[in-house]
């Protein structure tokens, strides 16, 4: 079986409760739930629900590339958002940020999210391949020229 491997961004702080900002495991990510949070203090990050969207994204994506995967390989995500009100703002700057890329995705209202944030993303994403080195090409040996005896 696969190693799990915990993913610990650099820099930041371990989460307050009993889990990993993300795991690895079997060529997956998978993002713990990201709040709008300045992951090297802690602490929340207040504004617009556009602004807060922004951020959460930008963690997921902190995540994932910790993980060796991007926000251009998820597969899925799951926003929880505190009011479906706020809905067309969140998925306008989602669509922003995602571009062309459109995973699989969920919607959930969740009124009373924790610290009272807009929304909270979590998310799954593959493992970017490995490049395998460049194979060394066999050399054949160089042709001997051919030499033409002369007619006597």
């Amino acid at each position: 079986m696969p190693p799990i491997r915990s993913i610990q961004i650099r820099g930041t702080k371990q989460p307050a409760g009993h889990y990993s900002q993300g795991i690895v495991h079997d060529g997956l990510v998978y993002v713990s739930g990201q709040l709008p949070m300045d992951l090297a203090t802690g602490t929340i990050v207040a504004g617009s629900v556009e602004a807060q969207t922004e951020l959460a994204l930008d963690n997921v994506r902190r995540v994932l590339e910790t993980g060796g995967s991007g926000l251009d390989r998820v597969i899925q995500m799951t926003v929880y958002v505190n009011s479906m009100e706020s809905w067309p703002a969140v998925n306008a700057t989602y669509a922003r940020i995602m571009g062309t890329h459109r995973p699989a995705r969920a919607i959930v209202p969740s009124p009373g999210l924790h610290y009272d944030v807009a929304l909270e993303i979590q998310a799954i994403g593959s493992v970017r391949p490995k490049k395998r080195p460049a194979r060394a090409t066999k050399r054949t040996p160089r042709s001997r020229p051919v030499r033409r005896r002369r007619a006597a």
